[in-house]
């Protein structure tokens, strides 16, 4: 299995304060990782920093494989997304004032070369996200909070990105919500082959289709292995989390 990404002795922060100490992690191409803490341990602030939205002030992170392979650290977040990032902050930062289509429309990037699977484009969102399809002609403020949270992931996804970042993408929606979400995360992720690093904090739910899994605590990972052996263990999960379930 080719490793995709690659974190090496990473420290990064917002201004001088430094958030993350030491980051060192791995993800194979079409695997995902579930990053889990307790609030304020750095988890955000990680995706972003992938993401080229904090402040990095020591270690590398490395995109891709041999000839392929990019330094994301050394590019701002605007070429991170075009290397084949594709982001869904905790914030979603859809164009509120674009409709849904012009949303999908507005960013949408062919797919890269060698990639196995069907591009995404609008169409295949609105086929995953019957509800986006039923809104398409509604402003980005006229959508609900699960609704934005769909086309968040959708515009993410028209990037044809290699790394899809998911920073708590079901956070304070409804369950019939959360149960939809995880169904599209699960078509992404494990039917797509797309990667992912998923952050959130109902850890048995993302565990159940991630393929490893980190637990960061006060900036450092503080645990690393496989999803299913950290899913079968509650009180370890309960020692790390605080959450047995």
């Amino acid at each position: 299995m080719r490793e995709l990404l690659k974190v090496e002795n990473l420290s990064a922060g917002y201004g001088e304060a430094v958030v993350l100490n030491n980051v060192s992690l791995a993800l194979a191409e079409g695997h995902t990782l579930a990053l889990l803490g307790r609030n304020g341990t750095g988890k955000t602030t990680l995706i972003n920093t992938l993401a080229g939205a904090t402040r990095q002030h020591a270690g590398s992170i490395t995109l891709g494989v041999g000839a392929a392979a990019v330094l994301l650290h050394t590019l701002p977040s605007h070429e991170r997304a075009a290397a084949g990032i594709g982001w869904v902050p905790q914030e979603r930062n859809i164009f509120k004032s674009l409709t849904v289509d012009e949303n999908l429309t507005a960013v949408a990037r062919p797919a890269r070369a060698g990639r196995a699977a069907a591009p995404w484009t609008p169409a295949r969102v609105y086929e995953m996200f019957p509800r986006l399809a039923e809104r398409k002609g509604n402003l980005g403020i006229q959508l609900s909070g699960g609704e934005q949270q769909m086309l968040a992931v959708g515009r993410a996804l028209v990037l044809n990105p290699t790394l899809l970042l998911l920073d708590e993408p079901l956070e304070g929606l409804a369950p019939i919500i959360v149960q939809e979400l995880l169904r599209a995360i699960r078509r992404i992720t494990r039917e797509e082959g797309l990667s992912a690093i998923i952050v959130e904090q109902h850890p048995q739910a993302i565990l159940a289709i991630s393929d490893s899994a980190a637990v960061l605590d006060r900036g450092t990972v503080v645990h690393a292995g496989t999803a299913a052996s950290l899913r079968e263990q509650p009180e370890l999960l309960d020692r790390l989390l605080g959450v047995a379930r």
